[in-house]
């Protein structure tokens, strides 16, 4: 530790020395920033400081410093060494304090939390329930795996909303940003994409299984009639998401869609109103379907899935005909 603290001396005392040359400002070739200045902003992350702001301008923006030994790669390195170092010290100072093995932070955490609240005894009984040995087939998976996927669903769907504009003018430009322009874009909107697909898909495949097991004869009437309804909310899911591209295909579909629930008697009207704010697709719908799909529907979702688990921990799995 004593040999790393001063190899970290060292080093940061050489930063400083090559920090303080550069602030001097010789090396800085100005009329090569101010051309970079005069380029397009789409090029530059933001606007350029001003000139005695960054005094390592030269090297982030005109690109004169070529070696590896850039001032983001110095950060990165003194900065873990800092964090071992750092590290170091406290594992040393609480194992000579407390005269204990070591634990992790983490673990203390938790053992601080449980001493005040309790929480570990009625967390066991949830966690460590024993499954019997005819649940471990393949088969019986297809309820966790779609609840899996529903999380899968949750993180990209935030990620997607980051960049993506819930209006008419701007919706297919974001869409596009995304697939061509945000780092991992594409594999973001794709997992979104195919996970939904495979949620209806494993969703009708675990009905179907609950059905031909007769997992919904009592007592789980109430088990099945709330899978049932979650999976009307997958579908919902599926038919509000279709919208938001807001290209030709979605914007049909979602026409032929609307349509569809304005033909159901003594309400169709109103449904078609409600879904399409009116009696035609326009902006105000793609707004009402964004906040359908990325609020309303998840949490509606959320508190039947969490009622769905507790009937099945209560009641059991069903056992094979």
């Amino acid at each position: 530790m004593v040999i790393l603290a001063g190899i970290l001396l060292a080093a940061t005392y050489l930063h400083g020395q090559a920090y303080s040359s550069a602030a001097s400002g010789e090396s800085v070739n100005w009329s090569r920033v101010a051309a970079a200045s005069s380029l397009p902003a789409s090029g530059l992350a933001a606007e350029l400081p001003p000139p005695k702001t960054d005094t390592c301008l030269h090297c982030h923006v005109t690109g004169e410093d070529k070696n590896l030994w850039t001032p983001l790669a110095r950060w990165l390195v003194f900065g873990t060494a800092g964090l071992i170092l750092a590290f170091g010290v406290y594992r040393r100072a609480s194992v000579w304090v407390t005269r204990a093995p070591w634990k992790p932070l983490t673990a203390r955490a938790a053992e601080w939390v449980d001493e005040r609240y309790q929480i570990s005894e009625p967390l066991s009984k949830i966690l460590k329930k024993p499954v019997p040995r005819y649940a471990l087939h393949w088969w019986y998976c297809l309820g966790g795996i779609t609840a899996f996927l529903f999380v899968v669903q949750g993180i990209t769907g935030i990620m997607l909303a980051f960049y993506y504009k819930p209006s008419a003018d701007l919706a297919y430009a974001s869409i596009q940003y995304i697939e061509n322009e945000v780092r991992f874009g594409a594999a973001i909107r794709a997992i979104h994409h195919w996970g939904s697909n495979g949620m209806i898909v494993l969703c009708i495949a675990h009905m179907l299984r609950v059905f031909i097991m007769g997992a919904f004869k009592p007592p789980r009437e109430l088990n099945w009639a709330s899978g049932v309804v979650l999976l009307i909310l997958t579908l919902v899911f599926g038919f509000t998401g279709y919208l938001l591209p807001w290209d030709q295909r979605a914007y049909w579909a979602t026409t032929v869609g609307t349509d569809i629930a304005g033909s159901i008697p003594a309400i169709g009207n109103l449904a078609l109103v409600f879904l399409r704010v009116g009696w035609n697709v326009t902006d105000q719908t793609l707004s009402r379907f964004y906040a359908l799909h990325s609020i309303v529907l998840p949490l509606i979702t959320v508190a039947i899935m969490g009622a769905h688990f507790l009937m099945v921990r209560r009641q059991g799995v069903k056992k094979p005909l």
